[in-house]
């Protein structure tokens, strides 16, 4: 089956150096998570995403079920990319791919997601009814966060 994708670009009013120590912190995630999904990083946190780095957390992504999720840092180059991939989670398969990239008003920030669910048959269905929305959802947060965060000069 071919994975689902999902794409969001985003400008940021931060230089690449700023935008690359935020999202390379795994820290960060929680002030971009929806309240609501109870985000909870369950392993040692380090300052500063590495290639290899393994990463666990709890969260609860729909109708309050928490879940274990581990991901791995399987790609990193300072201060343009990295990837992470799922290795246990709600996935059948998860990549992850952040890019960052100047841009006359700042940092252009794009999310590329590939997934599988679980159930190939059902797939097309659950994906239109409560995945793709949710992380339509999940990623409009987001976005609204990083607006805050990184704030237009005054």
């Amino acid at each position: 089956m071919k994975p689902f994708s999902f794409e969001r670009i985003q400008t940021l009013h931060a230089t690449l150096d700023d935008a690359w120590s935020f999202f390379s912190d795994p820290g960060n995630l929680v002030k971009i998570t929806p309240p609501a999904m109870d985000f909870r990083i369950t392993s040692t946190q380090q300052p500063s995403t590495y290639a290899g780095q393994i990463i666990t957390y709890t969260v609860r992504p729909l109708l309050g079920i928490s879940m274990n999720w581990t991901t791995e840092i399987t790609h990193v180059s300072k201060p343009d990319f990295f990837v992470d991939e799922q290795r246990f989670g709600p996935y059948r398969f998860w990549h992850h791919q952040h890019f960052f990239r100047e841009v006359e008003d700042g940092v252009e920030v794009r999310d590329l997601v590939h997934y599988l669910l679980a159930h190939d048959q059902l797939a097309g269905l659950v994906n239109h009814l409560i995945v793709a929305p949710r992380l339509k959802k999940i990623f409009d947060y987001r976005h609204t966060a990083l607006q805050r965060i990184f704030t237009a000069p005054a």
